[in-house]
């Protein structure tokens, strides 16, 4: 009970109204996959003062409509509050940690392996706000961007592996030689990763010898004309597509990149606390 409600005896419970906000449904889910607080594990600390329910909700509403954390709506517990829980989670590891859990939930569902053998890496460019420092901000000359990139892995289900934010001018093959690293000393399993053709060169033997890992680049032919639809590499773009639903994740409003990471990784568990609330499982 007080890892549910915290400290909040003397609060009433806040009425759900807006559409970002965990359903009864979505919370029997969720509930069990919440990282446990410290001091619940004897590591010191105070209870917190307000519902572990309700702070999920305010950063789910703040990632999908895009709202300034002082513009935060008063029925929420107040902003200070719901960004120090951002502060923390995102300082110690805790969302990445609901997030994985969450994945791996997600897939059992679907009927797959909790772990992937498979992926898909590519990179997004979006225009940075004047928050964020010259030393994490560049620009993509072929994008024509000033601001930064996002890097990422995805399963063949279009679920989030990884994601690395650099500046925009940063290189796709370097960047990637640094997340397929991470990605392939978490999840042992994967074998495959599918790519572009900007991700050719040293990097495709890098991650044969060096990760055992097999960097299979998918181009698309020189006679083709217009839009048309590349095997596996339309995965990840429908990934990007679901970040730019996000509005706080249209540009990037953070002063820091693992803010901004955070904030992928925080718009990734609304998708999937939705398809685990489903009353039938989804089509793969």
């Amino acid at each position: 009970m007080a890892h549910r409600f915290g400290n909040a005896s003397d609060r009433g419970v806040r009425e759900r109204r807006y559409p970002t906000d965990l359903s009864d449904a979505e919370w029997a889910v969720v509930r069990s996959l919440l990282p446990v607080p410290g001091w619940l594990r004897g590591r010191g600390g105070q209870p917190e003062a307000y519902c572990h329910r309700a702070m999920p909700d305010a950063i789910r509403y703040l990632v999908d409509n895009g709202t300034k954390w002082r513009a935060m709506p008063a029925d929420f517990p107040p902003w200070d509050r719901v960004y120090a829980f951002f502060r923390r989670w995102c300082d110690h590891g805790l969302v990445r940690e609901f997030h994985d859990r969450l994945r791996r939930r997600v897939r059992e569902k679907a009927g797959r392996d909790p772990e992937p053998s498979a992926g898909v890496i590519d990179s997004q460019s979006v225009k940075a706000d004047a928050v964020a420092g010259s030393d994490s901000r560049g620009f993509d000359g072929g994008k024509l961007i000033n601001g930064r990139k996002r890097h990422v892995v995805v399963d063949t289900l279009g679920l989030l592996l990884a994601v690395m934010v650099t500046a925009a001018d940063a290189r796709d093959r370097a960047a990637a030689q640094v997340l397929v690293t991470r990605v392939a000393a978490v999840h042992h399993l994967l074998a495959l990763v599918w790519a572009d053709g900007g991700y050719t060169g040293s990097l495709v033997e890098y991650c044969l010898t060096g990760l055992a890992l097999v960097l299979a680049i998918v181009k698309r032919s020189d006679d083709m004309r217009g839009f048309v639809v590349l095997p596996k590499r339309w995965i990840v773009e429908r990934f990007f597509a679901h970040l730019m639903q996000s509005r706080r994740l249209v540009r990037d409003f953070e002063r820091s990149t693992s803010s901004a990471e955070t904030m992928v990784h925080w718009s990734m568990t609304l998708l999937m606390t939705r398809r685990l609330a489903r009353s039938r499982p989804s089509r793969a």
